[in-house]
């Protein structure tokens, strides 16, 4: 064995403490050698945190500081607490505890159980989704399949934030989440399903960490046990911390304050799931004389990634942008991030697979390259451009698109309807092939509009839409196509994907990305409604949507490629914007601050909303006279790209379609699609910013005006105050 394979594979035991020491900066060095009190590190992407703790346990190890066993620390995945172990043993701190805090807590619950209530732990749960299915159909609920899965992961957020089942409505409204039932109905779902598992004596997951809180907070000598166990805690990863695993910390600790904590408020992704950063955030307030550490030297990425990621972050708001690090490149330069505006889907997605096959041939590994996206229905339309381009692929933290139960599920459905052909009623009044898709599929979940807010019942219906939108793009390719033919062109697809998958490039959502790095990312997608996607509605939302992008940029050793499609398919309208998050940094863009298209164009609102020209009307993207009306109306070209939100105005369109069927008149009536885009291309904020827009006038702004304005504020109107 020679000595490069004995140091990569099989790397020597340090010989001393000091030993251990060798190689750290000098802020790791300092976090290293910070063995007592309290002890924060805010460590920055790509900073090398991990090589810190793991450096600071051995050390004390090492140096008799600390006893292997009285060590427990504690992080989210069971592959971070594993590589953790690993690294430990490598530094000779063998022995010390590295767990996820359910598999901390699960040991302590099944050693003190019998002590503590008598008999044997109730077992556990492994699977809660069909105990809710039950407790559903008790409270006569019906869910269907994702339904279900939504209800389940809420039930999960209740329990984690140690909310009980009376208390989940007011939970709800106050932390603005987007329940996927009646906020009631959940609670009485949740209700039961908490009798039934007590009827049947198991617990679940989150009843791990609920029974131990209970336990040591109820038994002072099984904590004092655990305290006399335990000196000392570092706990990874501590902006996910949600209030419950923060509440079994504080009782693990007791009056104790020897812990070291380590995370990133700018990594902050799942506050859906009940993490929050306060706890890192407070951590200083909690703990005066706590030791504070910032790790920023970033090894991972070169000098132009981390300019990027520190811009993103730059313009961020709240309070976790306050508390944002500044990370300074360790590598050598490399090449620029390229930015790429593209015309449509498809080509986004050829282009990409294109450009990963000149990096292929160029000597990177297709294992070293990922295409990150923000949901994962996205994920099709590239696994078949890398498909098409020869270049092999895995997906991670989602089935194929061709395997989701939803799409196998649709394609059992439009076969019997291509056999049926005219005997199937659902076609007797669909005249084209998309037509035809859309009803069949309607049977399945698929509607006009997107159901409200995220998760599963979301995720099906992007699913179910992408095939929709497949249809209309194969009969603009084949007129006169028929669902037979569609339903071939899905068959070989689907056996496309079958290739080899070992090594190939990684397809994957920016949330199952996190922890992850590679030396080239495409970052694709990058549009309004997508990036922030359209249920972000809040300040916070929209900012933890911009944390999402700056996890994405940091996961890029090398290359970094953004993209974004101005239209959906070919031949549609360029109606798309890239995302704001990249205002001022990408060529051609102005940093945030303007809002909508007021005072471009040529056009000066005065007082009053009356209108003042002041020449002719220019093109407010690239500068040419306009004489069209519907033009002048937007003040920019048709073919120019559009700064519109997508987003509101398909929710202006909605209200419009109501507006019209209540009044008994065509749509336009109420405004024309034009003055819709304009609309959303402004987003006025008050009266006189409305009424300067072409097609608003006096009547239509009396009229229509409130409702309108509190559509751009991002409000909910009423079924009644449409009526009224």
């Amino acid at each position: 064995m020679t000595a490069a394979t004995h140091s990569s594979l099989f790397p020597q035991v340090p010989e001393s403490a000091d030993a251990v020491l060798d190689g750290l900066d000098p802020e790791q060095r300092e976090v290293a050698t910070a063995l007592h009190g309290p002890v924060c590190v805010l460590a920055g992407a790509g900073t090398g945190k991990t090589r810190a703790i793991t450096h600071r346990i051995a050390f004390g190890v090492r140096a008799g500081i600390l006893q292997p066993s009285s060590v427990l620390a504690v992080t989210f995945t069971n592959r971070a607490a594993g590589e953790m172990r690993g690294r430990l043993r490598e530094l000779g701190a063998g022995g010390v505890q590295a767990r996820t805090f359910h598999s901390a807590a699960l040991r302590q619950l099944q050693y003190f159980w019998p002590k503590a209530v008598g008999g044997d732990l109730p077992r556990l749960l492994e699977r809660k989704i069909q105990l809710v299915a039950e407790s559903a159909a008790r409270c006569r609920i019906r869910l269907d399949r994702n339904e279900l899965r939504d209800v389940t992961s809420e039930i999960e957020w209740a329990k984690v934030t140690q909310t009980v089942p009376s208390d989940y409505p007011a939970a709800v409204a106050k932390s603005l989440r987007d329940a996927p039932r009646d906020s009631s109905e959940i609670s009485q779902i949740y209700g039961m399903y908490e009798q039934l598992k007590r009827d049947r004596a198991v617990i679940d997951f989150e009843d791990v960490l609920l029974l131990t809180v209970g336990i040591l907070q109820d038994r002072h000598d099984i904590a004092d046990q655990i305290r006399r166990q335990y000196h000392h805690f570092v706990v990874d990863e501590y902006q996910d911390v949600s209030p419950l695993q923060q509440r079994l910390l504080d009782l693990w600790l007791g009056d104790r304050d020897n812990l070291c904590v380590v995370g990133d408020a700018s990594q902050t992704i799942y506050s859906f799931t009940g993490a929050t950063p306060d706890h890192l955030l407070n951590f200083r307030t909690r703990h005066p004389s706590a030791t504070v550490v910032k790790l920023v030297r970033d090894y991972r990425s070169t000098p132009q990634v981390v300019h990027l990621a520190n811009g993103l972050l730059s313009q961020a708001h709240g309070r976790a942008a306050e508390h944002r690090l500044e990370l300074i490149s360790q590598r050598d330069p490399g090449p620029e991030p390229s930015y790429t505006e593209y015309a449509d889907e498809p080509a986004e997605a050829e282009g990409t697979a294109r450009r990963i096959r000149e990096l292929i041939s160029e000597g990177v590994p297709a294992g070293q390259i990922a295409v990150l996206y923000r949901i994962n229905a996205q994920s099709e339309v590239y696994e078949q451009a890398l498909a098409d381009a020869g270049v092999p692929y895995q997906l991670r933290g989602a089935e194929r698109f061709f395997e989701r139960q939803e799409v196998r599920e649709a394609g059992v459905a439009l076969r019997g309807a291509a056999r049926a052909g005219g005997n199937d009623s659902l076609l007797d009044d669909a005249e084209d092939l998309p037509s035809q898709v859309r009803a069949v599929l309607s049977t399945k979940g698929w509607t006009t509009e997107p159901p409200a807010g995220s998760g599963a019942v979301r995720d099906r219906w992007e699913s179910l839409a992408a095939l929709v939108r497949l249809a209309e793009d194969f009969t603009r390719a084949r007129p006169g196509a028929t669902l037979t033919d569609l339903v071939a062109e899905l068959d070989e697809r689907a056996a496309a994907q079958h290739a080899p998958t070992v090594q190939g490039v990684t397809l994957a959502s920016l949330h199952s990305a996190k922890g992850l790095e590679w030396d080239a990312v495409f970052l694709v997608g990058l549009t309004e409604g997508m990036m922030p996607i359209t249920y972000a509605k809040t300040d916070e939302q929209v900012e933890e949507e911009r944390r999402l992008l700056y996890v994405g940029v940091t996961r890029a050793r090398f290359h970094l490629a953004l993209s974004w499609a101005l239209a959906r398919s070919p031949g549609g309208r360029a109606t798309r914007r890239p995302t704001r998050f990249l205002n001022g940094m990408r060529p051609g863009s102005t940093a945030a601050g303007a809002r909508g298209a007021g005072g471009q164009g040529g056009i000066e609102r005065g007082a009053g909303g009356r209108r003042k020209r002041r020449g002719p009307a220019l093109c407010r993207v690239c500068g040419k006279t306009l004489t069209d009306a519907g033009e002048m109306k937007l003040m920019r070209c048709e073919d120019c790209p559009s700064n519109m939100d997508e987003g509101l105005y398909e929710r202006l369109r909605e209200w419009r379609a109501g507006q019209a069927k209540l009044l008994g008149q065509p749509a336009y009536c109420v405004f024309t699609d034009k003055t819709l885009m304009a609309i959303a291309e402004a987003v006025p904020g008050d009266e006189r910013e409305l009424s300067a827009i072409s097609g608003v006038g006096g009547r239509k702004l009396d009229r229509f005006g409130t409702d309108v304005l509190a559509i751009c504020a991002g409000q909910e109107l009423d079924e009644g105050e449409d009526e009224d």
